[in-house]
């Protein structure tokens, strides 16, 4: 089997995220670990398991891609709703294997950056949420 970028499908909210920009182009991760060790002065241990699930998701768009727009707008609905309107779900399934990712309810953390140069740039949206699931599978060969 071959790896193919392609085959990596995500959506935030009900919108397919795509038009992702070259290198790094998702990264998704727990904001803190999930056990803590403690070792006594004489060496006994002890590990404490930390149940905050909380995560982000990062997604390197092109500046070209169409869904900054919509992602803007989502961004945009939140801010100005009291009702959080701009909250939704988030999945992630990478089908050149079988990791996957997973979240109830998410949000944009901040707008991304507007940067400009002589070449085309990216723009980074970064997403949180108070439950991510994390899958780390393989990609086989």
């Amino acid at each position: 089997m071959n790896y193919d970028p392609k085959n990596v499908i995500c959506t935030v909210a009900g919108i397919p995220v795509s038009g992702f920009a070259d290198g790094t182009f998702i990264t998704i991760e727990r904001n803190e670990d999930s056990f803590a060790l403690r070792v006594g002065v004489t060496g006994e241990a002890c590990r404490a398991k930390n149940n905050n699930r909380s995560g982000r998701m990062t997604f390197t768009l092109m500046q070209s891609a169409q869904c900054n727009s919509l992602l803007s707008g989502l961004n945009v609905l939140d801010e100005q709703s009291p009702m959080g309107d701009g909250i939704g779900p988030f999945t992630l399934t990478d089908l050149n294997g079988d990791s996957l990712a997973g979240a109830e309810k998410c949000w944009i953390v901040k707008p991304a950056a507007l940067t400009y140069s002589k070449e085309a740039e990216s723009r980074e949206w970064v997403f949180e949420t108070a439950d991510l699931s994390l899958t780390v599978g393989g990609d086989p060969l």
